[in-house]
């Protein structure tokens, strides 16, 4: 883990969050929940629910560095990190590329199969498309919104009828949407904090899979961390994990979702490049088992702004 500075040394930190995404509400908990610890560790930081008039208030209140708790599109897709580059403020997470192309994930797939990293086959979904030959393709299947997070449009197909429903479902949250092949088996979750893999967590949903009401709601999703898995099977997926990160540029901190098959294969499925970081929430969980409560867990991804400080410096 790196070595913080005083709390004093990171100066003014605004803590961005809110958004107008799908995903907002879960943002507004997330940043509220980093903001206090930020507080209780004596970081100058305070709270901007992100709105059409945040560059301005940022220029405006001229903090020292951004702490981005913005999920999904204008927060978590590279936008934002671009205007900050441009204001020259440094920001926790990763840079402009590898948020646009986590947020991707067509295309994150694509740059994992150029380097032979195992993911599910896919396809994308248009009004024209010929569903008889993706069903056909693929199998059983996830219908995604392409650019959004938290499970939100998503939805299984098992049939033709079923696939053009889920289709128009995904559409009214983003206009391309993707079929994934629905890898029947364990699902997990590998957190990274810089450089660092942190434990692996085995997710174990009540519902039929892990959608937003068994990430955010049911009490019911058992958490497994460390993951029951061999220390042969641990070190493959976090190796697979650290891969998928590295591979799309990313940088602070992230998430990499990965499936098991019923052989016992890891196949990706997405990054996250800014987790939730609410009660529920992941990272804290595996953080937690690797010795770095909340409060911790906070200052390191702080502290990744700092890399880009002394880039731009």
């Amino acid at each position: 883990m790196a070595k913080l500075w005083s709390p004093q040394r990171y100066g003014r930190v605004a803590v961005v969050m809110g958004g107008t995404s799908a995903e907002r509400e879960i943002s507004l908990i997330s940043g509220k929940a980093v903001l206090e610890s930020l507080l209780r560790s004596n970081v100058d930081a305070y709270g901007i629910d992100a709105d059409s008039t945040l560059l301005q208030q940022l220029m405006q209140a001229c903090p020292d560095r951004a702490f981005l708790m913005l999920h999904g599109r204008d927060g978590e897709d590279g936008k934002l990190q671009g205007a900050l580059e441009w204001l020259g403020l440094p920001y926790t997470g990763s840079g402009v590329l590898a948020s646009a192309l986590a947020m991707d994930k067509i295309r994150s797939k694509l740059l994992w199969l150029q380097l032979g990293l195992a993911t599910a086959e896919f396809a994308e979904l248009h009004a024209h498309t010929d569903f008889d030959a993706v069903l056909a393709q693929l199998g059983p299947c996830f219908v995604k919104p392409v650019f959004e997070g938290s499970s939100i449009g998503i939805g299984m197909a098992e049939t033709v009828e079923q696939l053009q429903a889920a289709w128009r479902k995904a559409s009214e949250f983003d206009a391309h949407v993707m079929a994934e092949r629905w890898i029947r088996g364990r699902e997990y979750t590998v957190s990274v904090l810089a450089e660092d893999v942190l434990p692996v967590i085995e997710l174990e949903s009540a519902n039929k899979f892990y959608d937003f009401e068994a990430k955010y709601v049911s009490n019911a999703t058992r958490y497994h961390c460390p993951a029951p898995l061999t220390a042969e099977k641990t070190a493959e997926i976090q190796q697979l994990a650290l891969a998928a990160y590295r591979a799309l540029g990313c940088s602070g901190w992230g998430r990499v979702d990965v499936m098991q098959d019923a052989a016992g294969a890891f196949w990706l499925l997405e990054v996250n490049t800014a987790p939730g970081m609410t009660s529920h929430s992941l990272v804290p969980m595996s953080a937690l088992a690797a010795g770095l409560d909340f409060d911790a867990l906070v200052l390191q991804i702080l502290h990744s702004s700092c890399r880009k400080e002394a880039m731009h410096g």
